[in-house]
């Protein structure tokens, strides 16, 4: 594995993981109503730290290998959904249009951890706990939805 090649994409998880920093919870997700399920929030920054190291370390492991490119696409894909999704849900607390970009995000996960399987066994069950992980949240946002039925997005015209 390339090392240059590891902090390239550990710079492109960085820059996704940044989107929590400028968008963070606040008093509006505390009071909507939640599953009894939910995780606690201290796992939340430990499993993204993890997923984000193990999902660079799987984009350097197969980025020099021949016949990559659905890989690379499928890593790129969902890297730009999971940037997306944040500003979506706790920036615009649109739940509803949160719900569609999470499952083109469960969708590019699940390409990117075949493709990159595929092509090496490590990086393929290094994309396993995002794999989980997204469809723990997947079903998460689902849930909010549901028991937040009235919720309506922000009003971008009364900022």
């Amino acid at each position: 594995m390339d090392i240059l090649l590891f902090f390239l994409f550990l710079a492109a998880t960085i820059g996704a993981g940044a989107t929590g920093a400028l968008f963070p919870t606040g008093a509006w997700y505390i009071g909507l109503n939640k599953p009894l399920w939910v995780p606690p929030n201290w796992l939340f920054p430990v499993a993204w730290t993890t997923i984000y190291l193990l999902i660079a370390f799987a984009g350097a492991r197969v980025a020099g290998v021949e016949g990559n490119a659905y890989a690379m696409a499928f890593w790129a894909i969902q890297i730009v959904l999971n940037t997306l999704w944040t500003p979506v849900f706790f920036g615009l607390r649109h739940l509803r249009a949160s719900i569609l970009i999470m499952a083109c995000l469960w969708f590019a996960v699940l390409g990117a951890t075949i493709t990159h399987w595929q092509l090496d066994t490590w990086a393929g069950l290094a994309f396993m706990p995002y794999l989980v992980w997204v469809t723990v949240a997947a079903a998460l946002n689902l849930s909010m939805v549901r028991l937040n039925p009235d919720q309506k997005p922000l009003d971008m015209a009364k900022l």
